[in-house]
Protein backbone atom coordinates (compact mmCIF):
# COMPACT_ATOMS: atom_id res chain seq x y z
CA UNK A 1 0.00 0.00 0.00
CA UNK A 2 1.25 3.68 -0.73
CA UNK A 3 0.98 6.58 1.75
CA UNK A 4 -2.19 7.45 0.42
CA UNK A 5 -5.08 7.59 2.94
CA UNK A 6 -6.34 4.49 3.80
CA UNK A 7 -9.79 3.42 3.07
CA UNK A 8 -11.71 0.43 5.37
CA UNK A 9 -14.69 -0.70 6.95
CA UNK A 10 -16.04 0.18 10.78
CA UNK A 11 -18.63 -2.30 12.35
CA UNK A 12 -20.66 -1.24 14.79
CA UNK A 13 -22.35 -3.03 17.37
CA UNK A 14 -25.98 -1.81 18.34
CA UNK A 15 -26.47 -2.75 21.65
CA UNK A 16 -25.90 0.10 23.78
CA UNK A 17 -24.26 3.27 23.12
CA UNK A 18 -20.64 2.30 23.95
CA UNK A 19 -19.44 1.26 20.61
CA UNK A 20 -21.02 4.33 18.43
CA UNK A 21 -19.94 6.58 21.51
CA UNK A 22 -16.38 4.94 21.11
CA UNK A 23 -16.32 5.16 17.15
CA UNK A 24 -16.77 9.35 17.72
CA UNK A 25 -14.52 9.64 20.05
CA UNK A 26 -11.76 8.02 17.95
CA UNK A 27 -12.98 9.61 14.57
CA UNK A 28 -11.36 12.94 14.87
CA UNK A 29 -8.15 11.27 15.00
CA UNK A 30 -8.09 8.92 12.60
CA UNK A 31 -6.65 9.79 9.15
CA UNK A 32 -8.30 7.54 7.05
CA UNK A 33 -11.55 7.65 4.75
CA UNK A 34 -14.30 5.30 6.52
CA UNK A 35 -17.20 3.12 5.64
CA UNK A 36 -19.49 2.46 8.74
CA UNK A 37 -21.84 -0.38 8.99
CA UNK A 38 -24.29 -0.99 12.02
CA UNK A 39 -28.19 -1.85 12.34
CA UNK A 40 -27.64 1.86 14.65
CA UNK A 41 -28.99 4.87 12.61
CA UNK A 42 -26.55 7.32 11.15
CA UNK A 43 -25.08 9.79 14.26
CA UNK A 44 -24.66 13.39 14.16
CA UNK A 45 -21.25 14.42 14.03
CA UNK A 46 -19.55 11.70 11.66
CA UNK A 47 -16.27 13.20 9.83
CA UNK A 48 -16.72 14.68 6.03
CA UNK A 49 -16.53 11.66 3.81
CA UNK A 50 -17.40 9.03 5.94
CA UNK A 51 -20.46 6.92 4.80
CA UNK A 52 -22.97 5.00 7.00
CA UNK A 53 -24.94 2.06 6.06
CA UNK A 54 -27.81 0.78 8.05
CA UNK A 55 -27.55 -3.01 8.18
CA UNK A 56 -30.73 -5.47 8.50
CA UNK A 57 -31.57 -6.67 11.69
CA UNK A 58 -30.23 -10.54 12.28
CA UNK A 59 -32.33 -10.81 15.92
CA UNK A 60 -35.51 -10.45 15.18
CA UNK A 61 -36.46 -13.94 14.56
CA UNK A 62 -38.76 -16.23 16.86
CA UNK A 63 -36.74 -18.89 16.92
CA UNK A 64 -33.33 -18.62 15.14
CA UNK A 65 -31.98 -22.66 13.73
CA UNK A 66 -28.58 -23.39 15.38
CA UNK A 67 -27.48 -19.90 15.50
CA UNK A 68 -24.23 -20.49 17.26
CA UNK A 69 -22.96 -23.60 14.99
CA UNK A 70 -22.92 -26.16 17.92
CA UNK A 71 -20.88 -23.54 20.20
CA UNK A 72 -17.98 -22.32 17.08
CA UNK A 73 -20.05 -18.61 16.61
CA UNK A 74 -21.87 -16.57 18.35
CA UNK A 75 -24.58 -15.81 16.04
CA UNK A 76 -25.26 -17.27 12.58
CA UNK A 77 -28.50 -18.17 12.42
CA UNK A 78 -29.60 -20.48 9.52
CA UNK A 79 -32.05 -19.51 7.05
CA UNK A 80 -32.29 -15.65 8.47
CA UNK A 81 -32.60 -13.28 5.73
CA UNK A 82 -31.79 -10.42 7.79
CA UNK A 83 -28.27 -12.31 9.02
CA UNK A 84 -27.71 -13.29 5.10
CA UNK A 85 -28.33 -9.63 4.29
CA UNK A 86 -26.06 -8.28 5.90
CA UNK A 87 -23.00 -10.47 5.76
CA UNK A 88 -23.34 -9.66 1.68
CA UNK A 89 -24.01 -5.73 2.12
CA UNK A 90 -20.63 -5.86 4.18
CA UNK A 91 -18.94 -8.25 1.68
CA UNK A 92 -20.17 -5.71 -1.28
CA UNK A 93 -18.75 -2.84 0.13
CA UNK A 94 -15.79 -4.15 0.82
CA UNK A 95 -15.35 -5.00 -2.49
CA UNK A 96 -16.89 -1.62 -4.08
CA UNK A 97 -14.81 0.57 -1.60
CA UNK A 98 -11.59 -1.38 -1.93
CA UNK A 99 -10.67 -1.45 1.73
CA UNK A 100 -7.66 -1.55 3.16
CA UNK A 101 -9.05 -2.96 6.13
CA UNK A 102 -11.53 -2.98 8.59
CA UNK A 103 -12.12 -2.26 12.13
CA UNK A 104 -14.60 -4.57 14.30
CA UNK A 105 -16.55 -3.42 17.21
CA UNK A 106 -17.51 -6.09 18.32
CA UNK A 107 -18.87 -9.06 16.51
CA UNK A 108 -16.52 -12.64 15.75
CA UNK A 109 -18.62 -13.13 12.75
CA UNK A 110 -18.00 -10.16 11.23
CA UNK A 111 -14.33 -10.30 12.09
CA UNK A 112 -14.21 -13.65 10.67
CA UNK A 113 -16.05 -12.22 7.39
CA UNK A 114 -13.35 -9.26 6.96
CA UNK A 115 -10.56 -11.79 7.27
CA UNK A 116 -11.96 -14.19 4.79
CA UNK A 117 -12.20 -11.15 2.50
CA UNK A 118 -8.72 -10.60 3.01
CA UNK A 119 -8.81 -7.54 4.97
CA UNK A 120 -6.90 -6.65 7.85
CA UNK A 121 -8.53 -6.54 10.68
CA UNK A 122 -8.54 -4.23 14.26
CA UNK A 123 -10.95 -5.91 16.66
CA UNK A 124 -11.90 -4.21 19.75
CA UNK A 125 -12.32 -6.21 22.69
CA UNK A 126 -14.30 -5.55 26.16
CA UNK A 127 -13.39 -6.85 29.71
CA UNK A 128 -14.69 -10.38 30.89
CA UNK A 129 -14.07 -13.76 30.76
CA UNK A 130 -13.64 -14.01 26.85
CA UNK A 131 -12.23 -17.80 26.58
CA UNK A 132 -14.97 -19.19 24.60
CA UNK A 133 -14.05 -20.90 21.29
CA UNK A 134 -16.02 -17.88 19.12
CA UNK A 135 -13.94 -15.17 21.29
CA UNK A 136 -11.06 -17.07 20.68
CA UNK A 137 -11.16 -17.79 17.24
CA UNK A 138 -11.85 -13.76 16.45
CA UNK A 139 -8.73 -12.91 18.79
CA UNK A 140 -6.64 -15.68 16.38
CA UNK A 141 -8.23 -14.01 13.13
CA UNK A 142 -7.34 -10.60 13.92
CA UNK A 143 -4.05 -8.59 13.23
CA UNK A 144 -4.57 -6.11 15.86
CA UNK A 145 -6.80 -6.42 18.96
CA UNK A 146 -7.53 -2.64 20.79
CA UNK A 147 -8.58 -3.12 24.54
CA UNK A 148 -10.19 0.30 25.76
CA UNK A 149 -8.34 0.13 29.14
CA UNK A 150 -5.32 0.70 30.86
CA UNK A 151 -2.81 -2.32 31.10
CA UNK A 152 -1.70 -3.37 34.92
CA UNK A 153 -5.18 -2.53 35.93
CA UNK A 154 -6.78 -4.66 34.08
CA UNK A 155 -4.87 -7.79 32.19
CA UNK A 156 -7.05 -10.67 31.89
CA UNK A 157 -4.78 -13.71 31.00
CA UNK A 158 -6.47 -14.64 27.49
CA UNK A 159 -4.86 -11.49 26.42
CA UNK A 160 -1.84 -11.50 27.50
CA UNK A 161 -1.09 -14.51 26.02
CA UNK A 162 -2.13 -12.95 22.93
CA UNK A 163 1.20 -11.11 23.04
CA UNK A 164 2.23 -7.79 21.31
CA UNK A 165 -1.14 -8.19 18.96
CA UNK A 166 -3.25 -6.53 21.82
CA UNK A 167 -2.91 -2.71 21.82
CA UNK A 168 -3.78 -1.28 25.29
CA UNK A 169 -4.88 2.40 24.76
CA UNK A 170 -5.83 3.21 28.09
CA UNK A 171 -9.57 4.54 28.38
CA UNK A 172 -11.39 6.01 25.16
CA UNK A 173 -13.54 8.64 26.53
CA UNK A 174 -15.39 11.22 24.54
CA UNK A 175 -14.12 13.75 26.79
CA UNK A 176 -10.54 13.44 26.41
CA UNK A 177 -8.77 16.65 26.50
CA UNK A 178 -11.03 18.42 28.82
CA UNK A 179 -10.59 20.60 31.51
CA UNK A 180 -11.90 18.97 34.81
CA UNK A 181 -10.80 21.98 37.20
CA UNK A 182 -14.02 23.07 38.96
CA UNK A 183 -15.33 22.95 42.21
CA UNK A 184 -17.84 20.19 43.31
CA UNK A 185 -21.32 20.81 44.15
CA UNK A 186 -23.30 18.47 47.03
CA UNK A 187 -24.87 16.86 44.05
CA UNK A 188 -24.78 12.98 43.00
CA UNK A 189 -25.45 12.28 39.82
CA UNK A 190 -26.06 8.93 38.87
CA UNK A 191 -24.76 8.04 35.24
CA UNK A 192 -26.82 5.02 34.34
CA UNK A 193 -25.61 5.01 30.49
CA UNK A 194 -27.66 3.88 27.60
CA UNK A 195 -28.14 0.15 28.22
CA UNK A 196 -30.09 -1.97 30.30
CA UNK A 197 -30.10 -1.82 34.81
CA UNK A 198 -32.48 -2.93 37.29
CA UNK A 199 -32.96 0.23 39.13
CA UNK A 200 -36.12 1.71 39.60
CA UNK A 201 -37.09 5.34 40.46
CA UNK A 202 -37.91 4.38 43.74
CA UNK A 203 -34.68 2.51 44.65
CA UNK A 204 -33.16 6.00 43.93
CA UNK A 205 -35.36 8.57 45.16
CA UNK A 206 -34.95 5.90 49.08
CA UNK A 207 -31.06 7.01 48.00
CA UNK A 208 -31.65 10.51 47.82
CA UNK A 209 -33.66 10.72 50.78
CA UNK A 210 -30.80 8.55 53.06
CA UNK A 211 -28.27 10.79 51.71
CA UNK A 212 -29.68 14.30 51.76
CA UNK A 213 -27.97 14.91 48.61
CA UNK A 214 -29.39 16.40 45.45
CA UNK A 215 -29.30 13.63 42.82
CA UNK A 216 -29.44 14.16 39.25
CA UNK A 217 -30.17 10.84 36.99
CA UNK A 218 -28.03 10.97 33.33
CA UNK A 219 -28.96 7.61 31.03
CA UNK A 220 -31.83 5.42 30.29
CA UNK A 221 -34.87 7.75 29.96
CA UNK A 222 -32.68 11.16 30.72
CA UNK A 223 -29.96 10.72 28.63
CA UNK A 224 -28.07 13.46 27.61
CA UNK A 225 -25.71 13.99 24.94
CA UNK A 226 -23.32 15.88 26.80
CA UNK A 227 -23.07 15.45 30.77
CA UNK A 228 -19.39 16.89 31.03
CA UNK A 229 -20.82 20.16 33.07
CA UNK A 230 -22.67 17.31 35.70
CA UNK A 231 -19.75 14.88 35.69
CA UNK A 232 -17.41 17.59 37.10
CA UNK A 233 -19.55 19.63 39.09
CA UNK A 234 -20.92 16.78 40.95
CA UNK A 235 -19.62 15.71 44.50
CA UNK A 236 -19.91 12.20 43.96
CA UNK A 237 -20.89 10.24 40.77
CA UNK A 238 -22.95 6.77 40.90
CA UNK A 239 -22.08 4.72 37.66
CA UNK A 240 -22.48 1.37 35.92
CA UNK A 241 -19.09 -0.17 34.68
CA UNK A 242 -19.07 0.11 31.11
CA UNK A 243 -15.90 0.91 29.12
CA UNK A 244 -16.99 4.39 27.86
CA UNK A 245 -18.35 5.35 31.57
CA UNK A 246 -15.44 4.48 33.69
CA UNK A 247 -13.61 6.23 30.94
CA UNK A 248 -15.95 9.56 30.98
CA UNK A 249 -15.30 9.34 34.84
CA UNK A 250 -11.44 9.03 34.45
CA UNK A 251 -11.35 11.97 32.16
CA UNK A 252 -13.62 13.74 34.66
CA UNK A 253 -11.40 12.73 37.47
CA UNK A 254 -14.84 12.30 38.94
CA UNK A 255 -15.16 10.98 43.11
CA UNK A 256 -17.06 7.36 41.91
CA UNK A 257 -19.21 4.86 43.26
CA UNK A 258 -19.12 2.15 40.93
CA UNK A 259 -22.33 -0.81 40.87
CA UNK A 260 -21.28 -3.15 37.91
CA UNK A 261 -24.17 -4.45 36.53
CA UNK A 262 -24.82 -7.97 34.74
CA UNK A 263 -23.25 -8.24 31.21
CA UNK A 264 -22.00 -11.39 28.96
CA UNK A 265 -18.78 -12.61 30.32
CA UNK A 266 -18.66 -10.82 33.58
CA UNK A 267 -17.37 -7.66 31.44
CA UNK A 268 -18.50 -5.57 33.97
CA UNK A 269 -18.20 -7.43 37.04
CA UNK A 270 -14.10 -8.22 35.97
CA UNK A 271 -13.79 -3.95 35.52
CA UNK A 272 -15.51 -3.40 38.88
CA UNK A 273 -12.96 -5.88 40.73
CA UNK A 274 -10.32 -3.90 38.80
CA UNK A 275 -11.16 -0.49 40.24
CA UNK A 276 -11.87 -1.66 43.60
CA UNK A 277 -8.05 -3.36 43.27
CA UNK A 278 -6.27 -0.01 42.46
CA UNK A 279 -8.66 2.33 44.71
CA UNK A 280 -9.81 3.97 42.06
CA UNK A 281 -13.74 3.99 43.07
CA UNK A 282 -16.18 2.98 45.41
CA UNK A 283 -17.27 -0.39 44.39
CA UNK A 284 -20.75 -2.09 45.20
CA UNK A 285 -21.66 -5.40 44.00
CA UNK A 286 -25.00 -4.34 43.75
CA UNK A 287 -27.36 -1.66 44.80
CA UNK A 288 -26.87 0.01 48.46
CA UNK A 289 -29.78 -0.53 51.11
CA UNK A 290 -30.81 3.04 51.79
CA UNK A 291 -29.02 2.24 55.34
CA UNK A 292 -25.94 2.03 53.15
CA UNK A 293 -26.02 4.92 51.23
CA UNK A 294 -24.51 7.84 53.29
CA UNK A 295 -21.71 6.40 54.44
CA UNK A 296 -20.51 5.79 51.09
CA UNK A 297 -21.19 9.18 49.31
CA UNK A 298 -19.59 10.47 52.32
CA UNK A 299 -16.67 8.04 51.57
CA UNK A 300 -16.18 8.39 47.96
CA UNK A 301 -16.77 12.49 48.15
CA UNK A 302 -13.65 12.22 50.19
CA UNK A 303 -11.12 10.15 48.43
CA UNK A 304 -9.08 10.97 45.67
CA UNK A 305 -8.69 8.95 43.00
CA UNK A 306 -5.60 8.61 41.25
CA UNK A 307 -7.94 8.48 37.54
CA UNK A 308 -4.59 9.35 35.36
CA UNK A 309 -4.02 5.47 35.68
CA UNK A 310 -6.75 4.55 33.42
CA UNK A 311 -4.68 6.78 30.70
CA UNK A 312 -7.72 8.36 29.37
CA UNK A 313 -5.06 11.19 27.94
CA UNK A 314 -3.88 10.58 24.43
CA UNK A 315 -6.23 7.48 24.04
CA UNK A 316 -8.30 7.84 21.10
CA UNK A 317 -5.48 8.97 19.18
CA UNK A 318 -3.48 6.12 20.50
CA UNK A 319 -6.23 4.12 19.56
CA UNK A 320 -6.15 5.54 15.66
CA UNK A 321 -2.67 5.11 15.12
CA UNK A 322 -2.72 1.72 15.75
CA UNK A 323 -5.66 1.31 13.44
CA UNK A 324 -2.91 2.88 10.93
CA UNK A 325 -0.43 1.05 11.73
CA UNK A 326 -2.17 -2.09 11.16
CA UNK A 327 -4.13 -0.93 7.62
CA UNK A 328 -0.15 0.32 6.47
CA UNK A 329 0.74 -3.15 7.49
CA UNK A 330 3.21 -2.15 10.19
CA UNK A 331 1.66 -4.66 13.12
Amino acid sequence: MTDRRPRLGWYVHHHGRGHLTRLLAIAPHLEAEVDCLSTLAAPAGLPSGWTWTVLDRDDDAGAPIDPTVAGMLHWAPIGHPGHRSRMSVIAAAAVDGRWDGMVVDTSVEITLLARLLGLRTVVVTQPGHRVDRPHLLGFAAADTVLAPWARGILSPPHLEALGEKVVHTGGISRFAGRTASRGRSDEVVLLAGGGDAIVGPAAIRDAEKATGRPWRLLGGSAWADDPWSALVSAGVVVSWAGQNAIADLAAAQAPAIVVPQDRPFDEQRETGRALHRAGLAQVQDQWPTAAQWPELVDRAASARPEWERWEVAGAPGRAAAAIIDTMRGRR
